[in-house]
């Protein structure tokens, strides 16, 4: 399985892409500003997005995705997400106010995008790849994915704060090879990480007394402007890991 990161921060600005990765050819998780960086070759390719929840960051360009590359596709792009996540994209996107909504369009029985729900645990199999929902904590409901490859597994946090059930998640994975992890606040913005269900340095550091392995750590979601002080609270809190930034355009193979 190969990871490529289109996107990784936690705002926009030059050069700076919002979350989105892309397994292989044609699976994308989550649809930020990353997805704009495709060409139209590569966007057609796309059979599948999983998101890991609603908010704008990660599903931004998904119904331009689907406006794409819906008339030029002969079956429906499949969207996994929570039952929640469903809801709200169906209630509050694709409404015909906002954006058309492509779960009808062009027609009930041939529409350009289908949603399929997921469930916490309940592994997802698309040739072979399995890709499972693991639990997080946020603002809204939300999802981390674990990507198992035939040697090794990537897991994606998604946005999460302090949540025991997710680093039990990660002890029990055998294979775990990468951990790509929001940490989204500085240490001093306590309070803004607690009402938006963010981590911070000191809450990361907490959670990997929980991790009973070594993995290759890759930070995401800092805000733009505080990358290089998100790290070195990082580095300072979590002492003994090795923890490097994502960068847009890396690459994965597991």
């Amino acid at each position: 399985m190969r990871l490529t990161i289109l996107g990784c921060t936690g705002g926009i600005a030059a050069d700076l892409r919002t979350t989105c990765l892309m397994l292989d050819h044609d699976i994308l998780v989550d649809a930020g500003t990353g997805v704009g960086d495709l060409t139209m070759e590569q966007m057609l390719r796309i059979d599948a997005v999983f998101l890991t929840h609603s908010h704008l960051d990660h599903t931004a360009l998904l119904p331009m995705l689907a406006d794409m590359v819906g008339p030029r596709r002969d079956k429906p792009l499949t969207v996994y997400a929570l039952p929640e996540t469903c809801a709200i994209l169906k209630r509050d996107m694709f409404n015909f106010r906002l954006w058309p909504d492509y779960t009808s369009l062009p027609t009930l029985a041939n529409p350009y995008l289908v949603f399929r729900t997921i469930a916490v645990g309940c592994t997802v199999d698309i040739s072979g790849r399995r890709i499972t929902p693991l639990p997080v904590r946020h603002a809204v409901p939300g999802v981390a994915y674990q990507f198992e490859g035939p040697k090794a597994s990537f897991v994606f946090s998604g946005d999460t704060t302090y949540h025991p059930p997710f680093w039990h998640a990660l002890s029990a994975i055998t294979n775990l090879r990468y951990l790509m992890i929001e940490a989204t606040f500085l240490d001093c913005n306590t309070a803004a990480a607690r009402a938006a269900g963010h981590m911070r340095p000191k809450l990361l550091a907490l959670g990997l007394k929980h991790l009973n392995k070594s993995v290759h750590f890759l930070i995401t979601h800092m805000e733009p402007g505080n990358e290089d002080a998100t790290m070195a609270e990082i580095r300072k809190a979590a002492e003994g890991f090795q923890m490097e930034r994502a960068v847009r355009g890396q690459v994965f193979e597991f």
